[in-house]
């Protein structure tokens, strides 16, 4: 497998040989010929969040939460907030919905999220759920993960994030953060959530460089979307490349202006 992996070593600056110059050199020589590379893990985005962490995050809203993979991560970060997940699609969902009946601050809604309300039905990726989307996927998104191939369409409700959140008892308790991974349906999930996305702290959103899917929303679009609501980017928590090396996705951090100095001291 061509692709650089990452090993994650969290190298204290006084307490290891390793940090020695010509011995650590060595080592990631030796390292990088078997295609791994070593950081500390303060330069690792994964494990910083890009300063996420020093916010006092308390309700954290995952739209596109499939089985609860981002969820069961950022709640081992942030153990006292309030976690709400959205995922419409049935399969993923029971799945999310038995691992939140386990946890006290976890609430799961078997809904999807755009601008308005309505009945639509989803493209189902029936060997890659996580793919699935609201909108057709690219021939070039086929060609790039054949195994999205396999779809089938099932039918969902869509609400709106206001919509959705003004009913539930759970207290929406700031700083609030706000996932979004709707693979290129980003754009209508912010336009029927102005109140919610008023109130957050930070949003993290799964942007597609590549046109993996039918009408799907731009960076560009987005940056303009969420420069509207206060919020300006500060860099990318991962990206995900293709055999050439160029990124085809990426999730993007943004922070609300009035938060900016909490992640500089």
């Amino acid at each position: 497998m061509d692709e650089l992996r990452e090993i994650e070593i969290g190298l204290a600056n006084n307490s290891s040989h390793l940090s020695c110059g010509p011995v650590k050199q060595i080592i990631k020589s030796v390292l990088n010929s078997l295609g791994l590379d070593v950081r500390r893990q303060k330069f690792n985005p994964d494990h910083t969040l890009l300063g996420l962490r020093k916010l006092p995050i308390k309700t954290i809203i995952d739209v596109g939460a499939n089985t609860g993979q981002f969820a069961k991560n950022i709640s081992r970060l942030f153990p006292d907030a309030e976690l709400i997940c959205f995922e419409p699609l049935p399969v993923p969902f029971r799945e999310l919905e038995t691992w939140a009946r386990r946890k006290r601050r976890v609430h799961a809604l078997n809904v999807a999220i755009g601008e308005a309300e309505m009945e639509m039905d989803m493209f189902y990726h029936v060997d890659h759920s996580t793919s699935s989307s609201l909108l057709a996927s690219t021939d070039l998104n086929q060609r790039l993960f054949p195994f999205i191939q396999q779809q089938v369409k099932v039918p969902i409700r869509v609400t709106t994030l206001d919509t959705a959140l003004n009913p539930l008892q759970v207290p929406i308790v700031p700083d609030i953060l706000i996932k979004l991974d709707a693979q290129g349906y980003e754009d209508r999930i912010l336009k029927g959530g102005p109140t919610s996305f008023g109130h957050a702290a930070a949003c993290i959103v799964e942007v597609s460089v590549e046109r993996l899917y039918k009408g799907q929303a731009g960076f560009k679009d987005l940056v303009v979307m969420l420069d509207g609501h206060g919020f300006e980017y500060v860099g990318n928590l991962s990206q995900s490349y293709a055999e050439d090396g160029h990124v085809i996705f990426f999730d993007a951090l943004f922070i609300e202006q009035k938060h900016l100095d909490k992640l500089a001291t």
